[in-house]
């Protein structure tokens, strides 16, 4: 039978109506300004969320680094969760590429409240960086696909405007937690800087993500675009099916979330496996388990699982990754629990 691959969202292919959209987009040189379908791209993600403007991008973590650019000097420091994507999973880029610092916040599952962003916030002395930008991660990965209740963005947001902080949302997979929180994505980033969002993740676009701010921010992200080398030329074929994914792709996120909350309840069943979050707070399309040292590390698991027919991804010694998309089998839980079984037999 088919492999079925849980190892990320990202791993899906164009769908027929896609690709045919895709091979209908009128193109142009984008870098020139030229192609109609990234503009007609940007111009509709720039409504969904309610800002002026929208930036076409190769990636997620572009997009975010965008943002860090724009908003901070080197030297000056990023407010996130310790457990953010621009830690874990952008190779140091806030470093490298903005020269700048990032102080970890604790919190339960990528979370974390107005309280912490006060007390993380620096005096304003020549011995320390400026605290200059808070990070907002929704939903949250390395929190378990933890999705931002509304009432405590707007907190931590508030929090950061008394002390001049600008706000990012890392919103990669921001359309599941609309959906998962029922919340608009204007709604939830009305009180946002700046926001990412990313189309080839749960949405199932092949490439691409967005930078969305005030015009005179994207007309600045734009220009750095073109020195980080994301400038691209006939891209109209890849804006097509970020477009496509928005009109089609978003209400379906809600199988991904049932699907994954069931497979959470049968993994939790199995002797050895200990979903965390627990199957109860599985929000969206992750779902996250550690495993007993009987059944050896994480990476001796996924081998095993691989030979039985199912990808997955270690995400720690002892702890997993599974994660829904619309590629996945309609018979995904029984398939997957049964290989676990014999995995752990």
């Amino acid at each position: 039978m088919p492999m079925i691959d849980l190892r990320s969202d990202t791993v899906t292919q164009p769908t027929a109506a896609m690709r045919e959209a895709m091979m209908a987009a009128p193109l142009g040189d984008d870098v020139l300004g030229d192609d109609s379908a990234v503009q007609t791209l940007e111009r509709k993600v720039a409504a969904l969320l309610g800002k002026e403007a929208a930036l076409f991008v190769p990636s997620g973590t572009m997009a975010n680094q965008l943002a860090i650019r724009c908003h901070c000097e080197s030297g000056d420091e990023i407010i996130a969760h310790g457990e953010s994507h621009i830690i874990h999973y952008e190779t140091g880029a806030p470093a490298a590429v903005s020269g700048c610092m990032i102080r970890p916040l604790a919190g339960q599952r990528g979370l974390f409240d107005a309280g912490a962003v006060h007390a993380a916030v620096r005096d304003r002395d020549i011995h320390s960086p400026y605290s200059r930008l808070l990070v907002v991660e929704n939903t949250h990965n390395r929190g378990g696909g933890s999705v931002w209740p509304i009432a405590q963005f707007r907190a931590v947001c508030a929090a950061a405007r008394e002390h001049q902080l600008a706000v990012h949302v890392d919103g990669a997979r921001l359309m599941n937690a609309c959906v998962a929180a029922r919340y608009s994505p204007r709604e939830f980033v009305e009180s946002a800087d700046s926001i990412s969002i990313c189309f080839s993740k749960a949405l199932g676009a092949p490439v691409g993500s967005a930078l969305v701010a005030p015009q005179r921010f994207i007309d600045r992200a734009r220009r750095f675009r073109k020195m980080l080398g994301g400038g691209m030329r006939q891209s109209g074929f890849l804006a097509a099916a970020a477009s496509y994914a928005l009109d089609n792709h978003v209400e379906r996120l809600a199988q991904d979330h049932t699907r994954a909350r069931a497979l959470g309840e049968r993994i939790a069943t199995i002797a050895g496996l200990t979903v965390n979050p627990p199957p109860a707070q599985i929000e969206s399309n992750m779902v996250f388990f550690d495993v007993a040292e009987q059944f050896g590390d994480a990476r001796e698991l996924c081998a095993h699982l691989r030979a039985e027919g199912v990808l997955m991804i270690p995400m720690g010694p002892r702890r997993v990754r599974a994660v829904m998309h619309l590629d996945v089998p309609d018979d995904v839980v029984e398939r997957t629990t049964a290989a676990l079984g014999r995995a752990t037999a």
